[in-house]
């Protein structure tokens, strides 16, 4: 009786064990295992030449010759009718790299210059089509002949170059009196409404300058109105 316990408990204990599921169980085939995917096979990844199996799924088209290389024509009939669209659409053949694929053709571009081409030049130039092509320039040359400059109108008033070119003096040296009181005051104030000197010199002259000063613009008596300069005309000259 007690060996009849015995085993009828050791029977229930092992009715209780979870069920180890087989190693190779669950990749490819559906239904069985955990944690794997029981619908989809999983492909190992193969060498170059050797096709890719499947666990438990069927064996895909080779890619490869029966001498191990590429074949094209396999690879296009292993693909999908997606991937043979897209292959289709892409505008280019499909070049895999070999050390035995032809060196591709040189496609000559209009665009660049050939100059530099020896052969190329001289298949269209010689000695002879050169001296008619300098021949031809030259014929073509114009010589302008030089004409006297326009003479200057005084409609328009005093004209500082030519006055800087007929005054020698530098600036600061008195050459015409000059009365009055507040002098420097007076000058910085009227010469404020010119915007610039020349401007401010060309007034002066305008109103009877240098002898006469209405304004005040030269209180030192220099003959230039509101410190204009007359030495960057002067050296305009001379060079």
């Amino acid at each position: 009786m007690k060996i009849y316990l015995m085993v009828a408990a050791v029977g229930a204990l092992a009715a209780c064990q979870p069920v180890v599921p087989d190693s190779a169980a669950g990749v490819g085939n559906p239904g069985r295992g955990v944690g794997f995917n029981t619908t989809t096979a999983t492909a190992v990844p193969a060498a170059p030449g050797v096709s890719s199996q499947p666990l438990g799924g069927t064996a895909p088209a080779t890619t490869s010759s029966a001498n191990g290389s590429f074949d094209p024509d396999l690879l296009a009939a292993s693909l999908d009718e997606d991937e043979r669209a897209a292959a289709a659409n892409s505008g280019r053949e499909v070049v895999n790299a070999s050390p035995s694929n032809p060196a591709p053709a040189a496609v000559s571009n209009p665009g660049i210059s050939d100059e530099n081409d020896f052969d190329a030049v001289a298949a269209r130039q010689t000695i002879a089509s050169d001296k008619a092509r300098i021949a031809e320039n030259r014929a073509q040359y114009e010589v302008v002949q030089p004409t006297a400059l326009p003479s200057r109108s005084d409609a328009g008033g005093p004209n500082v170059v030519e006055y800087a070119l007929q005054t020698r003096h530098p600036r600061g040296t008195k050459i015409h009196p000059r009365l009055g009181f507040g002098g420097q005051s007076k000058m910085a104030r009227n010469c404020a409404v010119y915007t610039n000197d020349d401007e401010a010199q060309t007034d002066f002259l305008a109103r009877g300058g240098p002898k006469r000063d209405r304004k005040g613009l030269d209180p030192d008596g220099d003959g230039y109105a509101c410190g204009w300069d007359p030495t960057p005309y002067r050296r305009a000259a001379a060079n």
